[in-house]
């Protein structure tokens, strides 16, 4: 478990810059107020998630679920995910490509989401604009890449949709690491049967001679 130690510090350092971006986000701006970086397509603004990614609830697929059993019941859910997550970066350590270091990733993502979700509902009481408590808090984001939209058929209701959610550094990390997982699984595969493939036996003069 050499690499182990070196895995969980790059997952902290995700966790520091997420938290570090959320905490000063969200007490020095006001809900739903936006500042603009490059232009029109690249903004800083203020949104808080009360579901998983892309605003998704329980409710959602459970009509008529009450919030807070919806909330409970992700984070049931939030808590199995990363069980797996560390259970798969403590068992692939020592694999002999990046895929560690993409595991890393994702779990220092799901656990920087997850802070929000048990502690934000406490921590930021005064401040929050919900009713909180623990196991309740919402996820902050603000990144906003306004590059285009895209135009909805008549059938599915007109207007257009917004091709970039809000998001910040943990869906970031978990997002590139679960898409480069994907992406290169057939490479990881076979970079770490080559490196521990046997080497071949040596030839002596003996074999030579024959």
């Amino acid at each position: 478990m050499k690499r182990l130690p070196k895995l969980l510090l790059f997952s902290l350092i995700i966790v520091l810059i997420d938290q570090g971006t959320k905490v000063l986000v969200k007490s020095t701006m006001d809900l739903g107020e936006f500042r603009r970086v490059f232009g029109d397509w690249f903004k800083i603004q203020f949104i808080e998630n009360p579901g998983a990614a892309f605003g998704l609830r329980a409710s959602t697929f459970f009509g008529g679920m009450p919030e807070i059993t919806g909330k409970l019941l992700l984070m049931v859910l939030s808590f199995a995910a990363l069980a797996g997550v560390i259970y798969f970066l403590i068992s692939l350590a020592e694999h002999h490509s990046s895929l560690p270091w993409f595991l890393a990733m994702i779990f220092g993502g799901a656990v920087g989401n997850m802070i929000d979700r048990c502690f934000y509902g406490v921590w930021f009481e005064p401040i929050n604009y919900y009713d909180g408590g623990l196991f309740l808090g919402r996820v902050v984001d603000m990144f906003y890449f306004d590059l285009f939209d895209l135009p909805l058929p008549q059938f599915m209701g007109g207007g257009t949709y917004h091709l970039w959610p809000i998001f910040n550094v943990a869906d970031a990390a978990i997002t590139i690491g679960i898409i480069a997982i994907l992406f290169f699984q057939g490479r990881y595969i076979r970079q770490h049967e080559l490196k521990t493939a046997s080497p071949a036996p040596a030839l002596t003069p003996t074999d030579l001679s024959e």
